[in-house]
């Protein structure tokens, strides 16, 4: 097809999209949708091989939030039956991560409810960081406490944080409808303040929010302004006691679909895929390992996940590997990229041109279902970009299950 043959041009050349081009993505049909995840796996490939990062999740201090988010199990007000603990002791969250660590994974993001961490919290972060830093050589770190004040980036990096993550979640226009308790503008300032003190940004998105193809388009393009070197993807998970709780409205179709324009627009970036993929993705999940080259393994912030051995197993079975501790995650070109954000050297989150700064929830370090700072399928003709309604999609809620285990709990975490 003409449209994918010159998405998968512009993909090995770092070339943005046309939003019309990306909206086809979204309208493709169920016929085309291989020939789709086919296309966007050439991309994929070709900046990252077969390789799949593993990310491990440690919940820091759960529950207790002072914000509104709507998709969160944490939010003000939430009756769902969630962990509630205030924070993690260094040996503890340590220990918490050396299991996900044991399990093959090479980042642990650490992750605290809450609007944003005062500079004490900031100082009980860096002492974790170090623990976990002096018990396991070359582990990568991401931290993901909420909105940050001044300098508070800067003292993450000198404690040997990696990078920090900060969901825009949902487009600029929509924004207001999921929170009230802070704007989308105090995302992008908390990104850009990240990676400016030279952490490596992380910052995604959730889908099935009840958004239409205009609002996911726009997000992801306004990622790729933002130039983060990770693009969590989660896909909402509508756990009881929220007030998106009945919004059940993804399908594994629709979720490649997402997926793949994802890396079309970001071709270069690590795109992850976080929150949800087994309750959406469920039986497609190793398709999706041609879309995306990042995943978490085992369980989420508040939610339980796919069993770890179970991931490993999907990943080899699907014809991939694990990437090791040693192997650079990033292409040359970005993970040698000096200058920070926007500049042209770093690409711009696949941009040949370089893309700029402050274009534009910490949710979860791209875990959705526990945010740390308040942390319509397609059925046109590919080529085609008319949005159409979502089909109500089955809720599975036998497949959303409160975490009880891991961090926060006596018993051994699923990793």
């Amino acid at each position: 097809m003409d449209l994918l043959n010159t998405l998968v041009d512009k993909g090995l050349r770092r070339e943005l999209p046309t939003r019309e081009e990306a909206l086809a993505v979204l309208a493709t049909s169920d016929d085309d949708l291989l020939d789709v995840v086919a296309a966007a796996g050439k991309v994929r490939r070709h900046w990252f091989g077969r390789r799949v990062k593993l990310n491990y999740l440690v919940n820091l201090k759960s529950g207790l939030c002072p914000e509104d988010c709507s998709y969160c199990s944490q939010r003000l007000g939430s009756s769902t039956g969630i962990l509630k603990y205030t924070w993690l002791k260094p040996e503890q969250a340590s220990q918490a991560a050396a299991a996900g660590l044991a399990g093959g994974a090479k980042r642990v993001c650490l992750v605290a409810s809450g609007r944003g961490p005062t500079d004490r919290d900031v100082d009980r972060v860096a002492g974790t960081i170090k623990a976990i830093k002096e018990q396991n050589e070359g582990v990568e770190v991401c931290a993901c406490l909420g909105l940050l004040s001044d300098g508070q980036a800067e003292r993450l990096r000198e404690a040997g944080a990696d990078a920090y993550n900060h969901n825009l979640n949902t487009s600029e226009s929509t924004y207001g409808d999921i929170t009230t308790t802070h704007t989308y503008a105090d995302r992008v300032d908390t990104v850009t303040k990240a990676h400016a003190a030279g952490l490596s940004a992380c910052s995604g998105l959730i889908a099935g929010m009840g958004e239409s193809d205009e609002d996911l388009v726009d997000v992801v393009y306004s990622l790729r302004e933002l130039d983060p070197d990770s693009v969590p993807v989660n896909f909402l998970i509508p756990v009881e006691g929220t007030p998106l709780a009945k919004e059940w409205n993804l399908t594994p179709q629709r979720c490649l679909r997402i997926l793949a324009m994802v890396r079309f627009v970001c071709p270069d970036v690590e795109v992850r895929i976080a929150g949800g993929r087994e309750v959406h993705l469920r039986t497609m999940q190793p398709l999706a390992l041609n879309l995306a080259n990042s995943i978490f393994l085992g369980d989420y912030l508040t939610t339980e996940g796919q069993a770890g051995k179970a991931d490993l197993e999907m990943i080899a079975d699907a014809g991939f590997e694990v990437e090791g501790a040693g192997e650079v995650t990033l292409p040359e070109h970005r993970a040698t990229a000096v200058g920070g954000c926007g500049s042209h050297e770093s690409a711009g989150c696949g941009s040949h041109e370089g893309s700029g700064c402050g274009s534009h929830e910490t949710a979860g370090c791209g875990s959705h279902e526990g945010s740390g700072c308040g942390s319509h399928e397609g059925g046109g003709v590919c080529g085609t970009a008319v949005p159409a309604a979502a089909p109500a999609n089955e809720a599975r809620t036998d497949l959303v299950a409160v975490r009880r285990r891991g961090a926060g709990t006596d018993l051994a975490p699923n990793a």
